[in-house]
């Protein structure tokens, strides 16, 4: 079994490749419901979705969120009636949000809520929303605190985040299976997602870093950071206001003591010394994951690599 610890548009881009070189069946990802947000009077689950999608082939590759050949007629009706469109969902979108609100709402817990999605979209694999309890991802700026998604779609990211808190993390516990995933796993997978508000909500489940700390299998960590610059998303920015070096090296050393092997891209390679100084192995290669076939040879290579580091 191999478990993936999830964010959206990165996670899932190496999950697509994951699948295609594992048996789907023996895969196992934890996603962060901490993005989770309600709009429209609806719940939406940003990287879980993302998850989903991606894994049935059906994701928009252009933005990586969403789904390919969506329309918008509701959102376009929505804010003729006056309602802001700066969280802009597609139609068959908005369909995943109601049926998972109509579910919640009748007292259907989110894991079993996830794992009926994963079956109409036809996976094999398992996807673990990290808890049943409402976490929700808080970011304080220069003036006080708003939710992420405010940060991340309405402002743009374009706000220096001074601290981040996970509201409602106290009183969570792990998802059903969340614990089990860890424990059991012949690897565990920090996928390339950003490792404050992707990675960072799970580790903050109570029982969850405990159980990656504990846990035998091999653990590895794909950075997101490439030469300095991020891929997609805001960790390069978050990394330079709360005070990181925004290196793959950086990234590194937020995860020590976390992780067995680092994987780094091949222009970070005269960092690999320095990351192996924190007690890490390091994998050296392309992680720029541009085309299905890339995405397949990375999965592929960090397998590899961590097979070989047990």
């Amino acid at each position: 079994m191999i478990t993936v610890l999830a964010g959206g548009v990165g996670a899932s881009r190496f999950l697509q490749g994951l699948q295609q070189v594992v048996d789907p069946a023996a895969i196992n990802v934890i996603s962060n419901t901490g993005d989770d947000v309600e709009m429209f009077g609806l719940h939406i689950s940003p990287d879980t979705d993302i998850v989903l999608y991606a894994l049935a082939g059906a994701v928009n590759p252009e933005t990586g969120w969403g789904l390919t050949g969506d329309t918008f007629a509701v959102v376009d009706q929505l804010q003729r009636f006056g309602y802001e469109r700066w969280f802009n969902l597609g139609d068959r979108d908005l369909a995943m949000a109601i049926h998972r609100t109509r579910l919640l709402r009748t007292g259907v817990p989110m894991h079993e809520v996830v794992a009926g999605l994963a079956r109409d979209w036809g996976l094999t694999c398992t996807v673990l929303p990290m808890t049943n309890e409402p976490v929700q991802t808080m970011i304080t700026g220069p003036d006080g605190e708003l939710a992420f998604q405010e940060y991340m779609v309405k402002l743009r990211t374009e706000l220096d985040v001074r601290s981040i808190r996970f509201a409602g993390i106290e009183a969570a516990k792990p998802g059903p299976g969340v614990i089990e995933s860890l424990v059991d796993a012949e690897m565990v997978i920090l996928a390339p997602s950003n490792p404050f508000v992707s990675i960072g909500p799970i580790l903050g489940v109570p029982g969850v870093r405990a159980a990656l700390e504990t846990t035998k299998a091999v653990r590895v960590a794909i950075s997101p950071i490439i030469a300095g610059q991020v891929v997609k998303g805001p960790a390069a920015k978050m990394m330079t206001t709360l005070g990181y070096e925004v290196s793959a090296l950086g990234v590194a050393k937020i995860y020590s003591g976390l992780v067995d092997l680092f994987v780094l891209d091949q222009q970070d390679r005269d960092l690999a010394p320095k990351v192996e100084a924190l007690g890490m192995r390091t994998l050296v290669t392309d992680t720029m994951m541009t085309s299905m076939e890339r995405k397949a040879e990375l999965a592929r290579e960090v397998v590899a690599a961590a097979r070989g580091a047990r």
